[in-house]
């Protein structure tokens, strides 16, 4: 693996959950760390914000830059990159993690609700990536890593959830996309999904918070998967849509007890959506 001491790591969303973990685990190499989110202030259900993050970023080694940005805005997303590149130097790599769950199927998916998750998930990385690109292509170890599914089309996560897998899945597919399309600029672009539950104040508001903690992971599964991902734990690898169980074991790693929220019920984890 190599050292992310050094490298800017731009993270849409990372104000809590999954992105927050991620953001830690690459302080602690020494990255200098962008979290563009919408919270400035913490959330008076979910916690956390741009500020608390970025002192917790500094306590563990790494360099941080907090930044509100709602990434559906794109002026707001030029401003924030250039900010960023500004500020360190550069970026080196662009995490896309901010989103938003919905369980429904089309007819109780409100056009509120389908815009949201749209222009939050696969819109909100097409900003990201298509502005980023300039500083990206500066860099000498560029990636693009998106928390979303390999593309799973079987007729039981359709039913039930097809206006959310299509916001997923068009993640998945712009990435893929991104990986064809920049591999002679040497920008590797892969995604990333739970293979289980991970306890997020999103799915715990969404199963309930026992549940959540029967059932799920920590984030910091995550947190170490990308991480293995983004220092080259796998080689150079691109255009790949990988489980975050996957991703370990190839690192060596076969138990993965230490990550479930009650170790105790370990075997009785709920594998996460689009995972068969």
């Amino acid at each position: 693996m190599t050292s992310l001491k050094g490298k800017t790591i731009f993270i849409t969303g990372g104000s809590r959950g999954i992105g927050r973990s991620v953001a830690l685990r690459c302080a602690k190499d020494g990255a200098n760390v962008v979290i563009a989110a919408k919270s400035a202030e913490p959330h008076p259900k979910l916690g956390g914000s741009i500020h608390t993050v970025a002192q917790e970023i500094i306590a563990h080694g790494g360099q941080a830059l907090p930044l509100q940005v709602d990434v559906r805005d794109e002026q707001q997303m030029i401003t924030a990159l250039a900010k960023a590149a500004a500020h360190f130097g550069g970026i080196d790599i662009l995490i896309h993690n901010a989103g938003a769950i919905h369980l429904g199927n089309v007819a109780s998916t409100s056009v509120k609700k389908y815009d949201l998750i749209q222009t939050l998930n696969h819109r909100g990385l097409f900003i990201a990536a298509h502005h980023a690109l300039p500083y990206l292509k500066k860099s000498a170890a560029a990636q693009i890593l998106s928390f979303s599914p390999p593309i799973n089309l079987a007729p039981h996560w359709l039913g039930m959830y097809a206006p959310y897998a299509l916001s997923k899945y068009g993640m998945t597919i712009l990435t893929l996309g991104l990986a064809e399309e920049l591999k002679d600029d040497g920008i590797r672009c892969n995604t990333l999904w739970p293979a289980t539950f991970i306890n997020t104040a999103a799915v715990s508001e969404n199963i309930g918070a026992d549940a959540a903690s029967l059932m799920s992971r920590k984030p910091d599964i995550m947190a170490d998967a990308a991480y293995a991902v983004l220092s080259g734990g796998l080689g150079d690898i691109s255009g790949q849509t990988l489980l975050d169980e996957e991703v370990l074991k190839r690192t060596g790693i076969e138990d993965f007890s230490g990550y479930a929220c009650s170790p105790e019920h370990a075997d009785q984890l709920a594998k996460d959506l689009f995972v068969d």
